[in-house]
């Protein structure tokens, strides 16, 4: 899920506001976080008249790699009618049965009003999700969802951006925010190119789907020329190029550093890991209901150290946009690393225990 970086002169977004990057003040460039998300573009609530959450239902599956990992499900609603209207680089936030939470980008074509289609890759040491989508979302199953966000949207030439071309860069199954910003991009006549890495093509989803763009699509494993540098994933990145990229931490870390000089080009990415915690000190959390503390280290999110500890708490995205970890503080001080709460929220004691932390030296006491 979803995480926007800007470089100096980014334009306006896509609702007319100045991006701002709330945790890269102290550089344009910084590296070391990879985090960034302007509160404009994570405050995204589902569409207006869009109930709170509403049902789809499983209309088909179908394998889309050839090491049959990634399966693209299309829903639709149960009266078949029409659903919210959606743009490239949206997602779903998709409700299991199990009552797990997750975040998929929308893969579809956005001019078809009546299904959504998502693509997932299966993960046997993930948290859970991936697995759940492959195993127990039959043709006919019914999940929940709030609706379309989104948080990696595409501007264009005349509409928010002064991009002259794009560079699209995706790592596996980071094609799927991508695809639609093909089409998108071919349909308004944008001079586009497209790198696509991946460990082998096996692993790739979506290849024959992607054949009828040509030579304009570079397809780049690991198997057949090794791992890529960030000039093999960039190309010619000319003056007036906008990079869109949707991959592994590693990648987005190259690219960013790769294009720390270059004050005329663009570089929007979502990645689809938790971002590492940066600049973080140990601190200790206490669990109301049983009186535990569990100690959190300088390099672990409070997340993490209560599943660590078997101390369960819902949680989707781990980056902090999503507010599915929500848990109310009954003391201590919060030390906020998200933009998605408002002051009222943060107020009333509540955080975002996937990133946010407790200011130095304080004990903080949770809800749980």
């Amino acid at each position: 899920m979803g995480v926007f970086s800007r470089f100096r002169n980014a334009p306006a977004s896509a609702s007319g506001r100045i991006r701002h990057d709330p945790l890269m003040g102290f550089a344009d460039v910084a590296v070391a976080g990879l985090f960034g998300l302007s509160g404009a573009i994570r405050n995204v609530a589902p569409l207006p008249g869009v109930a709170e959450g509403f049902p789809l239902v499983v209309a088909d599956r179908e394998v889309v790699a050839h090491d049959q990992d990634v399966i693209a499900l299309r829903f639709t609603a149960p009266d078949a009618g029409p659903l919210p209207r959606w743009h490239p680089g949206a997602h779903i936030d998709v409700h299991l049965p199990s009552g797990r939470v997750r975040q998929y980008s929308l893969c579809g074509d956005p001019g078809v009003t009546d299904s959504y289609r998502i693509a997932v890759r299966r993960i046997p040491g993930g948290g859970g999700g991936s697995i759940e989508v492959h195993d127990a979302l039959p043709v006919g199953a019914t999940i929940t969802t709030s609706g379309p966000r989104n948080a990696f949207p595409l501007t264009v030439p005349g509409y928010g951006s002064p991009a002259q071309r794009f560079r699209f860069i995706a790592g596996g199954i980071g094609i799927t925010p991508i695809l639609p910003m093909l089409a998108q991009a071919e349909l308004l006549g944008v001079p586009w190119s497209m790198v696509y890495a991946g460990r082998s093509r096996d692993a790739l989803p979506f290849l024959e789907e992607l054949a009828r763009f040509g030579d304009r699509i570079e397809i780049r494993t690991d198997d057949e020329a090794g791992l890529p540098t960030a000039a093999d994933l960039l190309g010619d990145c000319p003056d007036g190029t906008t990079v869109y990229a949707c991959g592994p931490a590693p990648v987005l870390t190259a690219l960013r550093t790769a294009l720390a000089g270059r004050d005329d080009v663009e570089l929007h990415f979502e990645r689809f890991a938790a971002p590492p915690v940066v600049d973080g000190t140990a601190f200790a959390a206490s669990v109301a209901s049983t009186g535990r503390t569990i100690q959190v280290g300088a390099d672990e999110t409070l997340l993490a150290a209560l599943n660590r500890e078997g101390v369960h708490a819902p949680y989707s995205c781990q980056q902090g946009f999503c507010g599915t970890c929500r848990v109310r503080v009954m003391a201590g001080e919060v030390e906020h690393r998200d933009a998605l709460l408002t002051d009222p929220e943060r107020d009333a004691g509540m955080m975002l225990i996937c990133v946010s932390r407790a200011q130095r030296d304080a004990e903080l006491i949770l809800d749980l």
